[in-house]
């Protein structure tokens, strides 16, 4: 299976990341198919942190290519891609909240 995923490159305490397509087995630094872009999380405007070629992103949604969260997260903010809501199961109980306890 393809996988849409951060490759960490940079210094110790300064990361920087290239969006890549690769196997799912293979390391998270090693063997990849396709540079997509860049990620870079030190500066502050998303046009200068995020470098995307998002048809050739796109391209290879189509052909089967699955985001890992990390990823879809900087293709969605890129906006390459629409967010998606994720939906519970049908049969799923409502999430129980717990009520306060005065002095909290």
């Amino acid at each position: 299976m393809l996988k849409i995923r951060l490759t960490r490159l940079g210094d110790k305490k300064s990361p920087f990341y290239r969006i890549v397509v690769a196997d799912s087995r293979s390391p998270r630094d090693g063997k990849f198919i396709d540079i997509l872009g860049t990620y870079d999380p030190k500066l502050e405007s998303v046009e200068k942190q995020i470098n995307v070629d998002g048809e050739l992103a796109k391209s290879w949604i189509a052909k089967g290519a699955q985001c890992t969260t990390e990823a879809k997260a900087v293709l969605v903010r890129a906006k390459v891609i629409e967010p998606t809501v994720f939906k519970a199961k049908p049969n799923a109980k409502p999430p129980v909240l717990k009520k306060k306890k005065k002095g909290e």
